[in-house]
């Protein structure tokens, strides 16, 4: 196998395990530089999340108009309050816990984010949103060229994807992205196990502590295994981690269990990648039975946050937080004969976190299907964006990251008015 730094990047750190005879991670990593104060983390919800559904306009006589089947009714509805347009707005019935932490101050919802000419491509959408660039989809991604900003020596556990392959936004040209979806799994294997693994373990750490200044690429590789071989510990003690809450037993929880896990281990990891998916709902949405598809992806969310938000102010983490939501675009309006919606435009994000200014930011559209009306577009079948996404990523960057936020984005897109943190 031909290992390159592309591949590596591609692939991430622990896509791969350590062997004794092929160490499978090529990347430039150096020692440890210890914990961070702040955390970030990337809530990827796959699939095209539906924001009407999530924040429901329960007022607006054109939401149940025009989603005769779809639409909430307004009385199992849980308000949080009206936005500055004096729009009122509530959550899906299951989002109990959220709502807590909405009244708690810590959640903040930002309404009609997006950008021009909404892709309604799954690929393309999610690769804009990565590059934070609607005009350059194949480019470095937004998280990864803030992590190349961070001086030396970068930590090689500095991110943490608890995904398979690394995901477009967190990859650059300069720095490797370990990909950990399972703690167990990251680890020294050994044909043999016991005793022989330990001492195979450490063969392989003496053989890499020679670094051949003559030979570049054999110095390169040395270095790479020692800094793969100094994660392994930090790693399983991941493992190790006691949470004070149970956090539910699927791929969602079990992902946000090893994010508080890591956090509270101390393993010097600064943004964290966490995904879930099924968001696609084009039939059979069903946003109201309790085994209807929209409500099972509500209930694996709200669940899977509550448990991490509860979990981390228990731990006294919570005020080094911050998560942010995105989605690769929003869904139409109308829903369709199949009882689902189709692809749309703009939608919802959301943030959370001990250092979050809770509330509503931004105006919900109005929902009546005239052609004229400015809050929608595409004849009135979708809802228009307000605040370009980038203008969320802006803020991360500058008030929560401590980076420059022109700097890693290509251009100057703050924006007054949603100071969410």
């Amino acid at each position: 196998m031909s290992l390159t730094r592309r591949t590596f990047i591609k692939n991430g750190v622990a896509a791969f395990t350590v062997t004794l005879a092929v160490p499978r991670f090529v990347s430039d990593l150096a020692h440890a530089q210890g914990p961070v104060s702040r955390n970030l983390i990337v809530l990827d919800l796959s699939g095209g999340n539906d924001g009407l559904s999530l924040l429901v306009p329960y007022l607006d006589p054109f939401y149940y108009s025009r989603r005769p089947t779809l639409g909430i009714p307004a009385g199992t509805v849980l308000p949080i309050g009206s936005d500055t347009s004096g729009k009122a707005l509530g959550l899906h019935p299951k989002l109990t816990g959220l709502q807590g932490i909405f009244n708690d101050g810590r959640l903040a919802f930002l309404q009609r984010v997006g950008y021009a000419n909404s892709s309604r491509s799954h690929f393309f959408g999610t690769d804009i949103w990565s590059t934070a660039n609607p005009g350059n989809s194949t480019g470095s991604g937004w998280v990864g060229r803030y992590l190349s900003t961070i001086a030396p020596p970068l930590d090689p556990l500095v991110a943490w994807n608890t995904t398979g392959d690394t995901p477009h936004m967190l990859q650059s040209s300069s720095v490797a992205v370990a990909s950990i979806p399972s703690v167990s799994a990251y680890a020294f294997q050994s044909p043999t196990g016991g005793a022989e693994s330990a001492l195979e373990r450490t063969a392989a750490t003496s053989i890499a502590s020679h670094i051949p200044v003559d030979k570049p690429q054999v110095a390169f590789v040395s270095t790479t295994v020692q800094s793969a071989l100094a994660t392994l510990d930090r790693v399983a003690s991941v493992g190790q981690y006691a949470p004070s809450v149970t956090y539910p037993n699927n791929g969602f929880g079990q992902a946000l269990r090893a994010v508080a896990g890591a956090m509270a281990k101390g393993t010097g990891t600064k943004v964290f990648w966490v995904q879930t998916g099924g968001f696609d709902t084009h039939a059979s949405q069903d946003t109201i039975a309790d085994n209807g598809a929209y409500v099972k992806l509500m209930v694996t969310l709200n669940d899977g946050l509550t448990a991490l938000y509860n979990d981390l102010k228990n731990q006294g983490l919570l005020s080094n937080t911050l998560l942010l939501s995105f989605s690769e675009f929003g869904r139409r309006i109308t829903e369709n004969g199949s009882r689902g919606t189709d692809h749309g435009a703009a939608s919802v994000m959301f943030a959370m976190g001990g250092g979050v200014r809770g509330g509503l930011y931004g105006t919900s559209a109005d929902l009546s299907p005239d052609p004229k009306n400015p809050t929608l577009e595409n004849a009135a079948g979708d809802v228009t964006f307000e605040t370009d996404f980038r203008s969320a990523y802006a803020k991360v960057l500058d008030n929560w990251l401590g980076a420059d936020s022109v700097a890693v984005l290509g251009g100057n897109f703050r924006k007054s008015g949603i100071e969410f943190v």
